[in-house]
């Protein structure tokens, strides 16, 4: 699934999968275009003004028909300017709109995909998809569309009043386009290459950016914002290097491009002097004519080479929005029970909160090894299980296909006696409580963190959640209460103190199966045992899943399952397992020795 752009070739009809964004301005796209026509024709006959003015007015020695020449002439230009302004302003509209709807469209479609596609892809490259893709692509749809129109139409409108005035001139001008075709198969290729290696330095850069302000604390814990810095400057300079390469190219293309536009240009000027020589006004509209036809033909030698750049752009957005999900419902299922987006509620049915692995296989999808083999398990409602075991052992999978963040590759996830599959995605998470090891919280207040666990709790519900978890005298503490902002992230809270609100979140929406993975791993002791007595207080009712690093957490739990590449090797309560003398009591008792040993040290220093 991780996107190489070299990869993908070149497909001009690739553009038709942008235009159903704008079906709906269709009318607005409408009027521009037909405004850019009118401003294009007006512009063509301005020409036409000057050769009747000085054939009329200056050769002929009359002033007869001046009043009507003033008039007819304001009323051009004040029509070219409204149709300008109307234009432009439609223009950017439809940019903004457009580039809106398609970053909505991306944005709702990344909600979608699963954990393996934000595990191969970087924020960096994600980011550039949504807004500098997007932005390029509504531009193109909307100014590039626009100025199309209108340098189509003036220099088609040029040659077509050239050649009904004088057809061997009209056919010097026309004689321009073939070296434009033939010059343009040239660096077709070259452009598209450099282009694309560009674009994916650029994501590479955002990418580094972003790390280097969401691992600031990691970066200056380490004292490597040296490196950091070096590296990122490497990037930049590899972006300098390969983007002024591609400016040369580009360069070249429009020099040579530009080459033969004059060269042409200077034969039609020529022959147009000579011919033209005897009628003063002709001469003169020729002269206006073969220089106001540059700007289109310079135009039209640009935009080859931005519509390569954008169809690189078109051609990465659409990978992204057609990606398809390793874990997705099935068409009927979706008929019956909805989407993320649009649930059908009220077919869902009451969820127990029964687990059971039945046969289970399972490799992740960049994968080449089976990190469940055959594997079985059931977890009765209102069980609190615990699992245990090395890092790699397969804990965390376990919870993954519980929660379907993935899918068994062979076997099956049963949830109250039904395979998982046969129900939707958001009928299994809307009744999970998730608390991961490393807490995030949203930018906002405590209160909007908490109702993202259930948007209409009451303040008497919040508070009780709060209150369950020991987090209520934490946030008394604060100024602002519930009202506190949290930062980005939750930067402005500690580690403990995210994590009880964390907590409080997956509680509050009353979850019938709970999932703590290492939710005491990076708190305090004290924290840990606040944490620890509310997992006693609310697993009563619900289905409890404890993944544990720390095992003095997991001593009154149900049952413990000891996991080893894959597969249950212990199970039993605390005690037992202690008695049986096997992998989980040496797991125990090297991890009480170590701690005894930093305890100690730990006194020393101080």
């Amino acid at each position: 699934m991780k996107h190489d752009e070299r990869s993908v070739p070149l497909k001009w009809f690739g553009i038709g999968k942008v235009l159903p964004f704008l079906k709906k301005y269709r009318a607005q796209v409408a009027v521009m275009l037909i405004c850019g026509l009118a401003t294009g024709l007006v512009d063509t006959i301005q020409p036409l003004f000057s050769r009747y003015s000085l054939n009329h007015f200056v050769a002929g020695r009359t002033l007869d028909t001046l009043p009507l020449f003033i008039c007819l002439y304001a009323v051009s230009i004040l029509f070219s300017a409204v149709n300008n302004y109307y234009s432009c302003t439609l223009a950017t509209k439809i940019e903004v709109w457009l580039s809106k709807d398609m970053r909505n469209k991306a944005f709702e479609h990344l909600q979608t995909l699963s954990f393996s596609y934000f595990n191969q892809n970087s924020v960096g490259y994600i980011h550039a998809r949504l807004i500098s893709d997007t932005g390029k692509i509504g531009t193109l749809f909307s100014w590039t569309l626009l100025e199309g129109v209108w340098h189509l139409t003036y220099l088609t409108g040029s040659v077509t009043v050239m050649l009904l005035i004088n057809a061997r001139l009209a056919l010097l001008v026309m004689s321009v386009m073939p070296l434009i075709v033939v010059f343009f198969s040239i660096f077709q290729k070259k452009l598209v290459a450099v282009n694309r290696t560009v674009r994916e330095i650029n994501s590479r850069i955002t990418g580094s950016f972003n790390e280097g302000i969401t691992g600031a604390k990691t970066i200056k814990a380490l004292v490597i914002e040296d490196r950091i810095n070096r590296d990122f400057q490497n990037e930049t300079a590899e972006m300098k290097r390969k983007s002024i390469h591609a400016a040369r190219i580009r360069g070249a293309f429009g020099a040579t491009m530009h080459l033969a536009s004059s060269l042409a240009m200077a034969v039609v000027l020529w022959r147009g002097g000579y011919i033209a020589a005897s009628e003063i006004g002709t001469f003169s509209m020729f002269m206006s004519y073969a220089e106001g036809i540059m700007e289109p033909i310079r135009w039209i030698i640009d935009i080859i080479s931005d519509f390569i750049t954008t169809q690189v752009n078109i051609e990465r957005y659409t990978k992204l929005v057609e990606t398809v999900p390793d874990v997705s419902d099935l068409p009927e299922v979706t008929e019956k029970y909805g989407d993320s987006f649009n649930p059908k509620k009220e077919n869902w049915e009451p969820i127990k909160g029964d687990i059971e692995f039945k046969n289970v296989d399972f490799m992740y999808p960049d994968g080449d090894e089976y990190v469940l083999k055959n594997f079985d398990l059931k977890i009765p409602f209102g069980s609190n299980v615990a699992v245990v075991g090395e890092t790699g052992a397969g804990k965390s999978t376990i919870v993954n296909l519980i929660c379907r963040f993935y899918e068994p590759t062979g076997g099956a996830l049963l949830i109250d006696g039904r395979d998982a599959r046969e129900r939707s995605q958001l009928w299994l998470h809307s009744a999970i409580g998730y608390v991961l090891q490393t807490p995030h919280l949203f930018s906002g207040t405590i209160r909007d963190n908490l109702k993202y666990g259930n948007p209409e709790a009451t303040e008497e519900q919040i508070i009780e959640a709060l209150r369950l978890v020991s987090a209520d005298r934490m946030i008394e503490r604060l100024e602002k209460g519930l009202d506190s902002d949290v930062g980005e992230g939750g930067d402005l809270l500690s580690t403990g103190e995210k994590q009880l609100i964390s907590f409080a979140r997956a509680i509050i929406a009353d979850p019938r199966i709970l999932i703590l993975d290492e939710a005491t791993a990076s708190v305090d002791t004290i924290t840990e045992q606040q944490i620890q007595n509310a997992i006693d207080r609310v697993i009563a009712g619900r289905t409890a899943v404890v993944i544990a690093h720390r095992l003095s957490t997991v001593r009154n739990a149900d049952i413990i399952l000891v996991v080893k590449d894959g597969k249950i090797i212990e199970r039993g309560r605390h005690g037992d397992l202690l008695k049986a003398g096997g992998y989980y009591s040496r797991l125990y008792t090297r991890q009480y020795e170590d701690e005894a040993t930093d305890s100690v040290f730990a006194e020393n220093r101080a």
